[in-house]
């Protein structure tokens, strides 16, 4: 079966208990049972990747280029700073989709920017747990999959 690769950024391997006031009382566990149950009734397998450092997630992009068909990416806080994590998904040619279960717009200033915006074919935000199951949809919709 093709792969999604989902990979989540610094401090969401504490959701659950990290201001669950703005990202919700679901586990990174939880997210992900739910995303690969999605991806799998789709005709997918999802592999997860968790890291609290940058270039291990830069690591696990180029490393989803030779077996992913697509990438779903919640980089939590890198999403505002990291170029370097824009670089290297600008090099991953299947679709991307970027998630946020919280939405920065409506948040500090700070958050307001998204470094990998550019290179990502689609973003969800604020809609919690629903943006990733909507990411495997978006992911096998452009893949023609649907």
């Amino acid at each position: 079966m093709p792969e999604i690769v989902l990979l989540s950024g610094p401090n969401l391997d504490l959701l659950g208990v990290r201001s669950p006031e703005i990202y919700g009382t679901a586990t990174l566990e939880e997210i992900v049972a739910a995303t690969s149950e999605r991806a799998s009734a789709a005709g997918f397998t999802l592999r997860h990747r968790q890291s609290n450092f940058e270039g291990e997630l830069i690591e696990a992009v180029h490393g989803a280029r030779e077996s992913a068909a697509g990438l779903i990416i919640n980089a939590g806080a890198l999403t505002h700073s990291s170029w370097a994590l824009s670089d290297a998904l600008a090099i991953f040619t299947g679709p991307k989709i970027e998630v946020h279960l919280s939405n920065p717009a409506a948040r500090e200033p700070f958050r307001h920017l998204s470094t990998l915006a550019p290179v990502v074919n689609g973003s969800l935000a604020g809609l919690g747990v629903l943006g990733y199951l909507l990411a495997v949809d978006a992911v096998v919709a452009l893949l023609g999959s649907v």
